[in-house]
């Protein structure tokens, strides 16, 4: 996408969200189903993936790892946000992104409490192939990290809950706390 493409597609959003802010507040949704053993299939807009238990966790490797997904969500917005600032910059990139982290498989199967459940570390890593100086690389990246909707909410977690509604036999929902 091209500086004038990418601005020309944002421009009349940007406009919007300056005069109603409210319109810029999007409440974006996962679902997933409970599947046999310890499965849970969720749908991606483009296909449904089967997630289930990390071979580290005594899953058989069949099955796609919900860490892995979290670590490929990074990867491709950093991915997605970094092009769309190299286009907005009028700057020419090509290559890989990275995302790797380290978790301690002790603290989500209860061996030892001490040890956090989840992600200890994650690294974001680009390889770009660019004629680009130095500054301008810098500056992309910067910005890429700034914009990067998942890096900022992993960095800054927002507030998060949980809650059931559980289900009656006659198709009725009851909310609980």
């Amino acid at each position: 996408m091209t500086t004038q493409n990418l601005r020309a597609v944002q421009a009349p959003l940007k406009a919007r969200y300056r005069q109603q802010p409210d319109a810029a507040m999007i409440t974006l949704y996962a679902e997933g189903e409970l599947g046999e053993g310890t499965s849970c299939s969720v749908a991606t807009g483009r296909a449904l993936v089967a997630v289930g238990l990390h071979r580290a966790t005594g899953g058989d490797g069949s099955l796609a790892c919900s860490g892995d997904m979290l670590l490929q969500a990074l990867a491709a917005c950093a991915g997605v946000t970094l092009q769309a600032v190299a286009a907005s910059l009028g700057l020419e990139v090509a290559g890989r992104v990275h995302a790797e982290g380290d978790m301690d498989f002790r603290g989500t199967l209860a061996v030892d409490n001490e040890v956090p459940v989840g992600f200890q570390r994650i690294r974001v890593r680009f390889e770009l192939v660019s004629d680009a100086g130095d500054a301008d690389l810098d500056t992309l990246l910067r910005l890429t990290e700034r914009y990067c909707v998942v890096y900022q909410t992993l960095a800054a977690p927002p507030a998060l809950s949980v809650h059931r509604v559980q289900q009656h036999g006659d198709g009725g929902a009851v909310h609980l706390p």
